[in-house]
């Protein structure tokens, strides 16, 4: 892993535990590698996991976009960057690129963070970060120009497709579900002939609501122009919305 121009940049390969059945890179596993090389990045800056955790608050997300141009297969040498953007509004912008062995790209994203406190799982103003984010650590360049706006669902029937007991293999380091734990459970509504045969060439998801262990996530899909929207809810409250477009 190294940085330079105010980014962190690592190389890998993709594994075969991330990918699909034709050996594409899942969109859950992009996420997942994102936010490894997020952590990574805020830790080398001064406001990583343990820097936040000494103020009892934590990073989440609250919403993300990826735009696959070239879905890397396994076995693809790829090279994965971020850098943060600063804040913009309300949240910490902070971007991605994954290029190929070509040095083309093949995944742009771009994401939106909060803070939470973490003892009382409340949502906290960016001023609690005033002072603990170096100016000069930002990162003006943009992979996607504009941030991820709050993504809904159609005005439309929903179909009502699954039901999933938030557990153990979902919950992360904060107690909660994991980000990228949405998007599988996303995809999982989906018929698994249209996504083994299809990419997703864009995914967008806002996050509404934490999900906690033991809750039961009831999950909705309505299609809309080229692909997808899929909602979960515990209760009447929303978790998380998602729209998922195909190739």
């Amino acid at each position: 892993m190294t940085s330079a121009d105010k980014k962190t940049i690592r190389s890998l390969t993709v594994p075969c535990y991330a990918t699909d059945i034709a050996h594409y890179l899942k969109p859950s596993a992009f996420m997942d590698l994102a936010q490894e090389l997020a952590n990574l990045s805020a830790d080398s800056l001064g406001f990583g996991y343990d820097d936040m955790q000494r103020y009892g608050t934590a990073w989440v997300l609250s919403r993300f976009e990826a735009r696959f141009l070239q879905m890397p297969r396994w076995k693809d040498a790829v090279e994965l960057q971020t850098w943060h953007k600063g804040f913009s509004g309300p949240f910490y912008v902070r971007d991605f690129r994954m290029t190929g062995a070509d040095g083309q790209p093949a995944v742009l994203a771009t994401s939106s963070w909060l803070i939470l406190d973490v003892a009382t799982r409340r949502l906290l103003r960016r001023e609690n970060l005033e002072g603990r984010l170096p100016l000069d650590t930002v990162c003006p360049e943009d992979a996607i120009e504009e941030a991820c706006g709050k993504v809904t669902m159609p005005v439309a029937e929903l179909e009502e497709r699954a039901e999933h007991r938030v557990s153990y293999s979902d919950v992360d380091m904060v107690g909660h579900a994991n980000n990228a734990k949405y998007v599988a459970w996303a995809m999982d509504c989906l018929d698994f002939a249209e996504v083994a045969a299809r990419r997703v060439r864009r995914l967008r998801i806002s996050f509404n609501r934490e999900t906690l262990p033991g809750e039961v996530v009831t999950l909705f899909r309505a299609p809309v122009a080229g692909g997808w929207a899929v909602e979960g809810r515990v209760g009447d409250k929303s978790c998380f919305c998602a729209e998922l477009l195909f190739e």
